[in-house]
């Protein structure tokens, strides 16, 4: 089976291999036989597997399959989206996993959509001496002698996943600055409520906390208020 590009991540992770150079250690992803997946040692500990769907009307099917296939003993899966940090499934999962034993995944996008929280995932199985294997990216192999560089490049990967949010993120507020949109929290009060708040708190009959309970606000708050923030020019 060959990585799919279009999985959020696969392409992140297959930029981060490039430039780890760990296609060149192992050979083309591409060549590496799914039949490695099966053909753990005989003494190696439970072969687990993982799958998930995002909704009860996606199809496990499919995975289940593949995870058989590739001689998965247990099978857990979840259908909630990878985003999602509680997974019950995948948690359960984690506390079963012990030294010696394997953990397989359809794609590395089935087992979470951030690439921060599978390469924590990743590392806090390799801790615990359980191996992390993907059909869909033979790479990401953390039984082999190249895991530590398998964690390099999902470390890398993770980066480059920042660096592209944080991207975004600027190119989104350049755009609604420019729109005129105002940035940041809503404001709590109305501008008629801070004009009567700074009307009250000049009058001096009352406490700053009195006042702040009458618009849901803080004491500090209602002592910061100034009247430019109403848009006029006198209370």
């Amino acid at each position: 089976m060959r990585p799919d590009s279009t999985r959020p991540g696969a392409a992140l992770v297959q930029q981060a291999v490039r430039k780890s150079g760990l296609s060149q250690r192992c050979g083309p992803v591409e060549n590496v036989a799914l039949s490695r997946c099966r053909s753990l040692l005989q003494n190696a500990g439970m072969i687990y597997g993982y799958a998930r769907v995002s909704t009860n009307a996606q199809d496990l099917a499919n995975q289940l399959d593949q995870l058989k296939a590739a001689g998965c003993e247990r099978i857990f899966h979840d259908k909630l989206s990878g985003l999602t940090k509680e997974r019950p499934q995948l948690k359960r999962l984690l506390q079963a996993a012990a030294l010696g034993d394997t953990v397989i995944i359809p794609a590395i996008d089935r087992l979470s959509r951030d690439t921060a929280d599978l390469l924590t995932i990743a590392r806090d199985l390799k801790a615990a001496g359980v191996g992390l294997r993907s059909l869909a990216e033979p790479v990401i192999d953390t039984t082999s002698e190249f895991s530590d560089i398998v964690l390099a490049v999902l470390g890398l990967a993770a980066k480059l996943e920042h660096k592209r949010i944080r991207e975004r993120t600027a190119i989104g507020r350049a755009a609604a600055k420019a729109a005129g949109k105002r940035l940041g929290r809503a404001p709590k009060m109305t501008p008629a409520q801070i004009k009567e708040a700074i009307q009250r708190r000049e009058a001096g009959l009352e406490t700053l906390a009195t006042i702040g309970r009458s618009y849901n606000a803080s004491a500090s708050t209602i002592s910061r208020l100034k009247l430019e923030q109403t848009g006029a020019r006198n209370v």
